[in-house]
């Protein structure tokens, strides 16, 4: 059987912060690909310069498209790449040496069209393990039959990405829930290969965590997904807790009671996942680590009870392609 012809893909917008960390975990791959294609959104930080320092250690097609979103950004450079498989990450990541080989070994079964990597957390201070446990998944969360895959950690055919018209650039966040769901329309559920890890960092500040989840559920909104989900926020902060509040001050104080008991079962997923993820902090750490989960987590709900009636009037009024 011949070589698969892999491409990288991958796009860009000032990232001069933490272009690196990427670069020189693509060039500690057991498996190099055989073309990084990079599309930059018009950056105008010394991202392109730093990325032009790796042309002589890896083949490098760095595209110029300036104004162009995360979709445009990915399609511009896939359609641009040469390989029947093309990977795609991003920005802000670090891949484990073994990434690209793990996640693509799989299409040596024809009938394999689309993989899913996964990604962990790889955080540096107090508050990114409080956000990484909140907002991030470990492994034991996964049921891979339902995965939709971020396309931190995600592989396809080419093919693939042609017959489903691409990631859809009429959107600017959650793109890729709706470029997984029309492969999985297409071509049934993602190859799941956990071992394929990036280690992703997340937010350093509550300002840029809020901002974060503000755009994606204005993507949200905008693609008109998971509005059960958003209800059930909704309707939990703006009639459940105020009742709630209302019953413990005039009817039963006993009602606080309970009122602690949902509190923790709100934040319990993340108390077991900040468990694994702080393992080498000192006690006092753990213990600001544990007392931010609360404020985080409402932080998120927040943020995305703001954006998502962004996204339905922009569904409304600029629609979909």
């Amino acid at each position: 059987m011949s070589r698969m012809q892999i491409s990288l893909a991958i796009t860009v917008h000032n990232e001069e912060s933490n272009i690196r960390r990427l670069f020189d975990s693509i060039l500690e791959q057991t498996r190099l690909p055989d073309e990084l294609i990079v599309c930059d959104g018009g950056s105008s930080d010394n991202t392109v310069s730093i990325m032009s320092e790796y042309s002589d250690q890896v083949p490098l097609k760095i595209l110029r498209r300036p104004g162009a979103n995360i979709s445009t950004g990915r399609n511009v450079a896939i359609h641009e790449s040469r390989g029947d498989i093309i990977a795609v990450t991003d920005a802000g990541v670090r891949l484990r040496p073994d990434w690209l080989e793990m996640l693509t070994a799989c299409f040596e079964q024809r009938e394999v069209m689309h993989a899913a990597g996964f990604f962990c957390t790889d955080a540096k201070t107090v508050f990114e393990t409080a956000m990484g446990a909140t907002v991030l998944p470990v492994l034991e969360d996964i049921r891979p039959q339902t995965f939709l895959p971020s396309s931190r950690s995600v592989a396809f055919r080419k093919q693939a990405w042609v017959t489903v018209g691409g990631y859809p650039e009429w959107l600017d966040y959650s793109e890729d829930v709706v470029f997984d769901l029309k492969m999985i329309e297409c071509f049934g559920k993602f190859t799941f290969v956990p071992e394929a890890l990036v280690q992703f960092q997340p937010r350093s500040t509550i300002k840029r965590f809020a901002r974060q989840y503000y755009n994606y559920a204005s993507g949200d909104g905008h693609a008109g997904l998971f509005l059960h989900i958003h209800f059930i926020r909704y309707f939990t902060y703006l009639i459940a807790v105020p009742l709630g509040v209302y019953a413990a001050l005039t009817v039963n104080p006993a009602i606080w009671l309970l009122g602690i008991i949902a509190g923790m079962a709100y934040i319990r997923r993340p108390i077991i996942r900040v468990k694994i993820l702080w393992r080498e902090l000192p006690t006092l750490d753990r213990v600001n680590a544990m007392l931010l989960l609360p404020i985080v987590r409402m932080t998120g709900d927040l943020a995305k009870m703001t954006g998502y009636p962004v996204g339905i009037l922009k569904r409304v009024t600029i629609g979909r392609d």
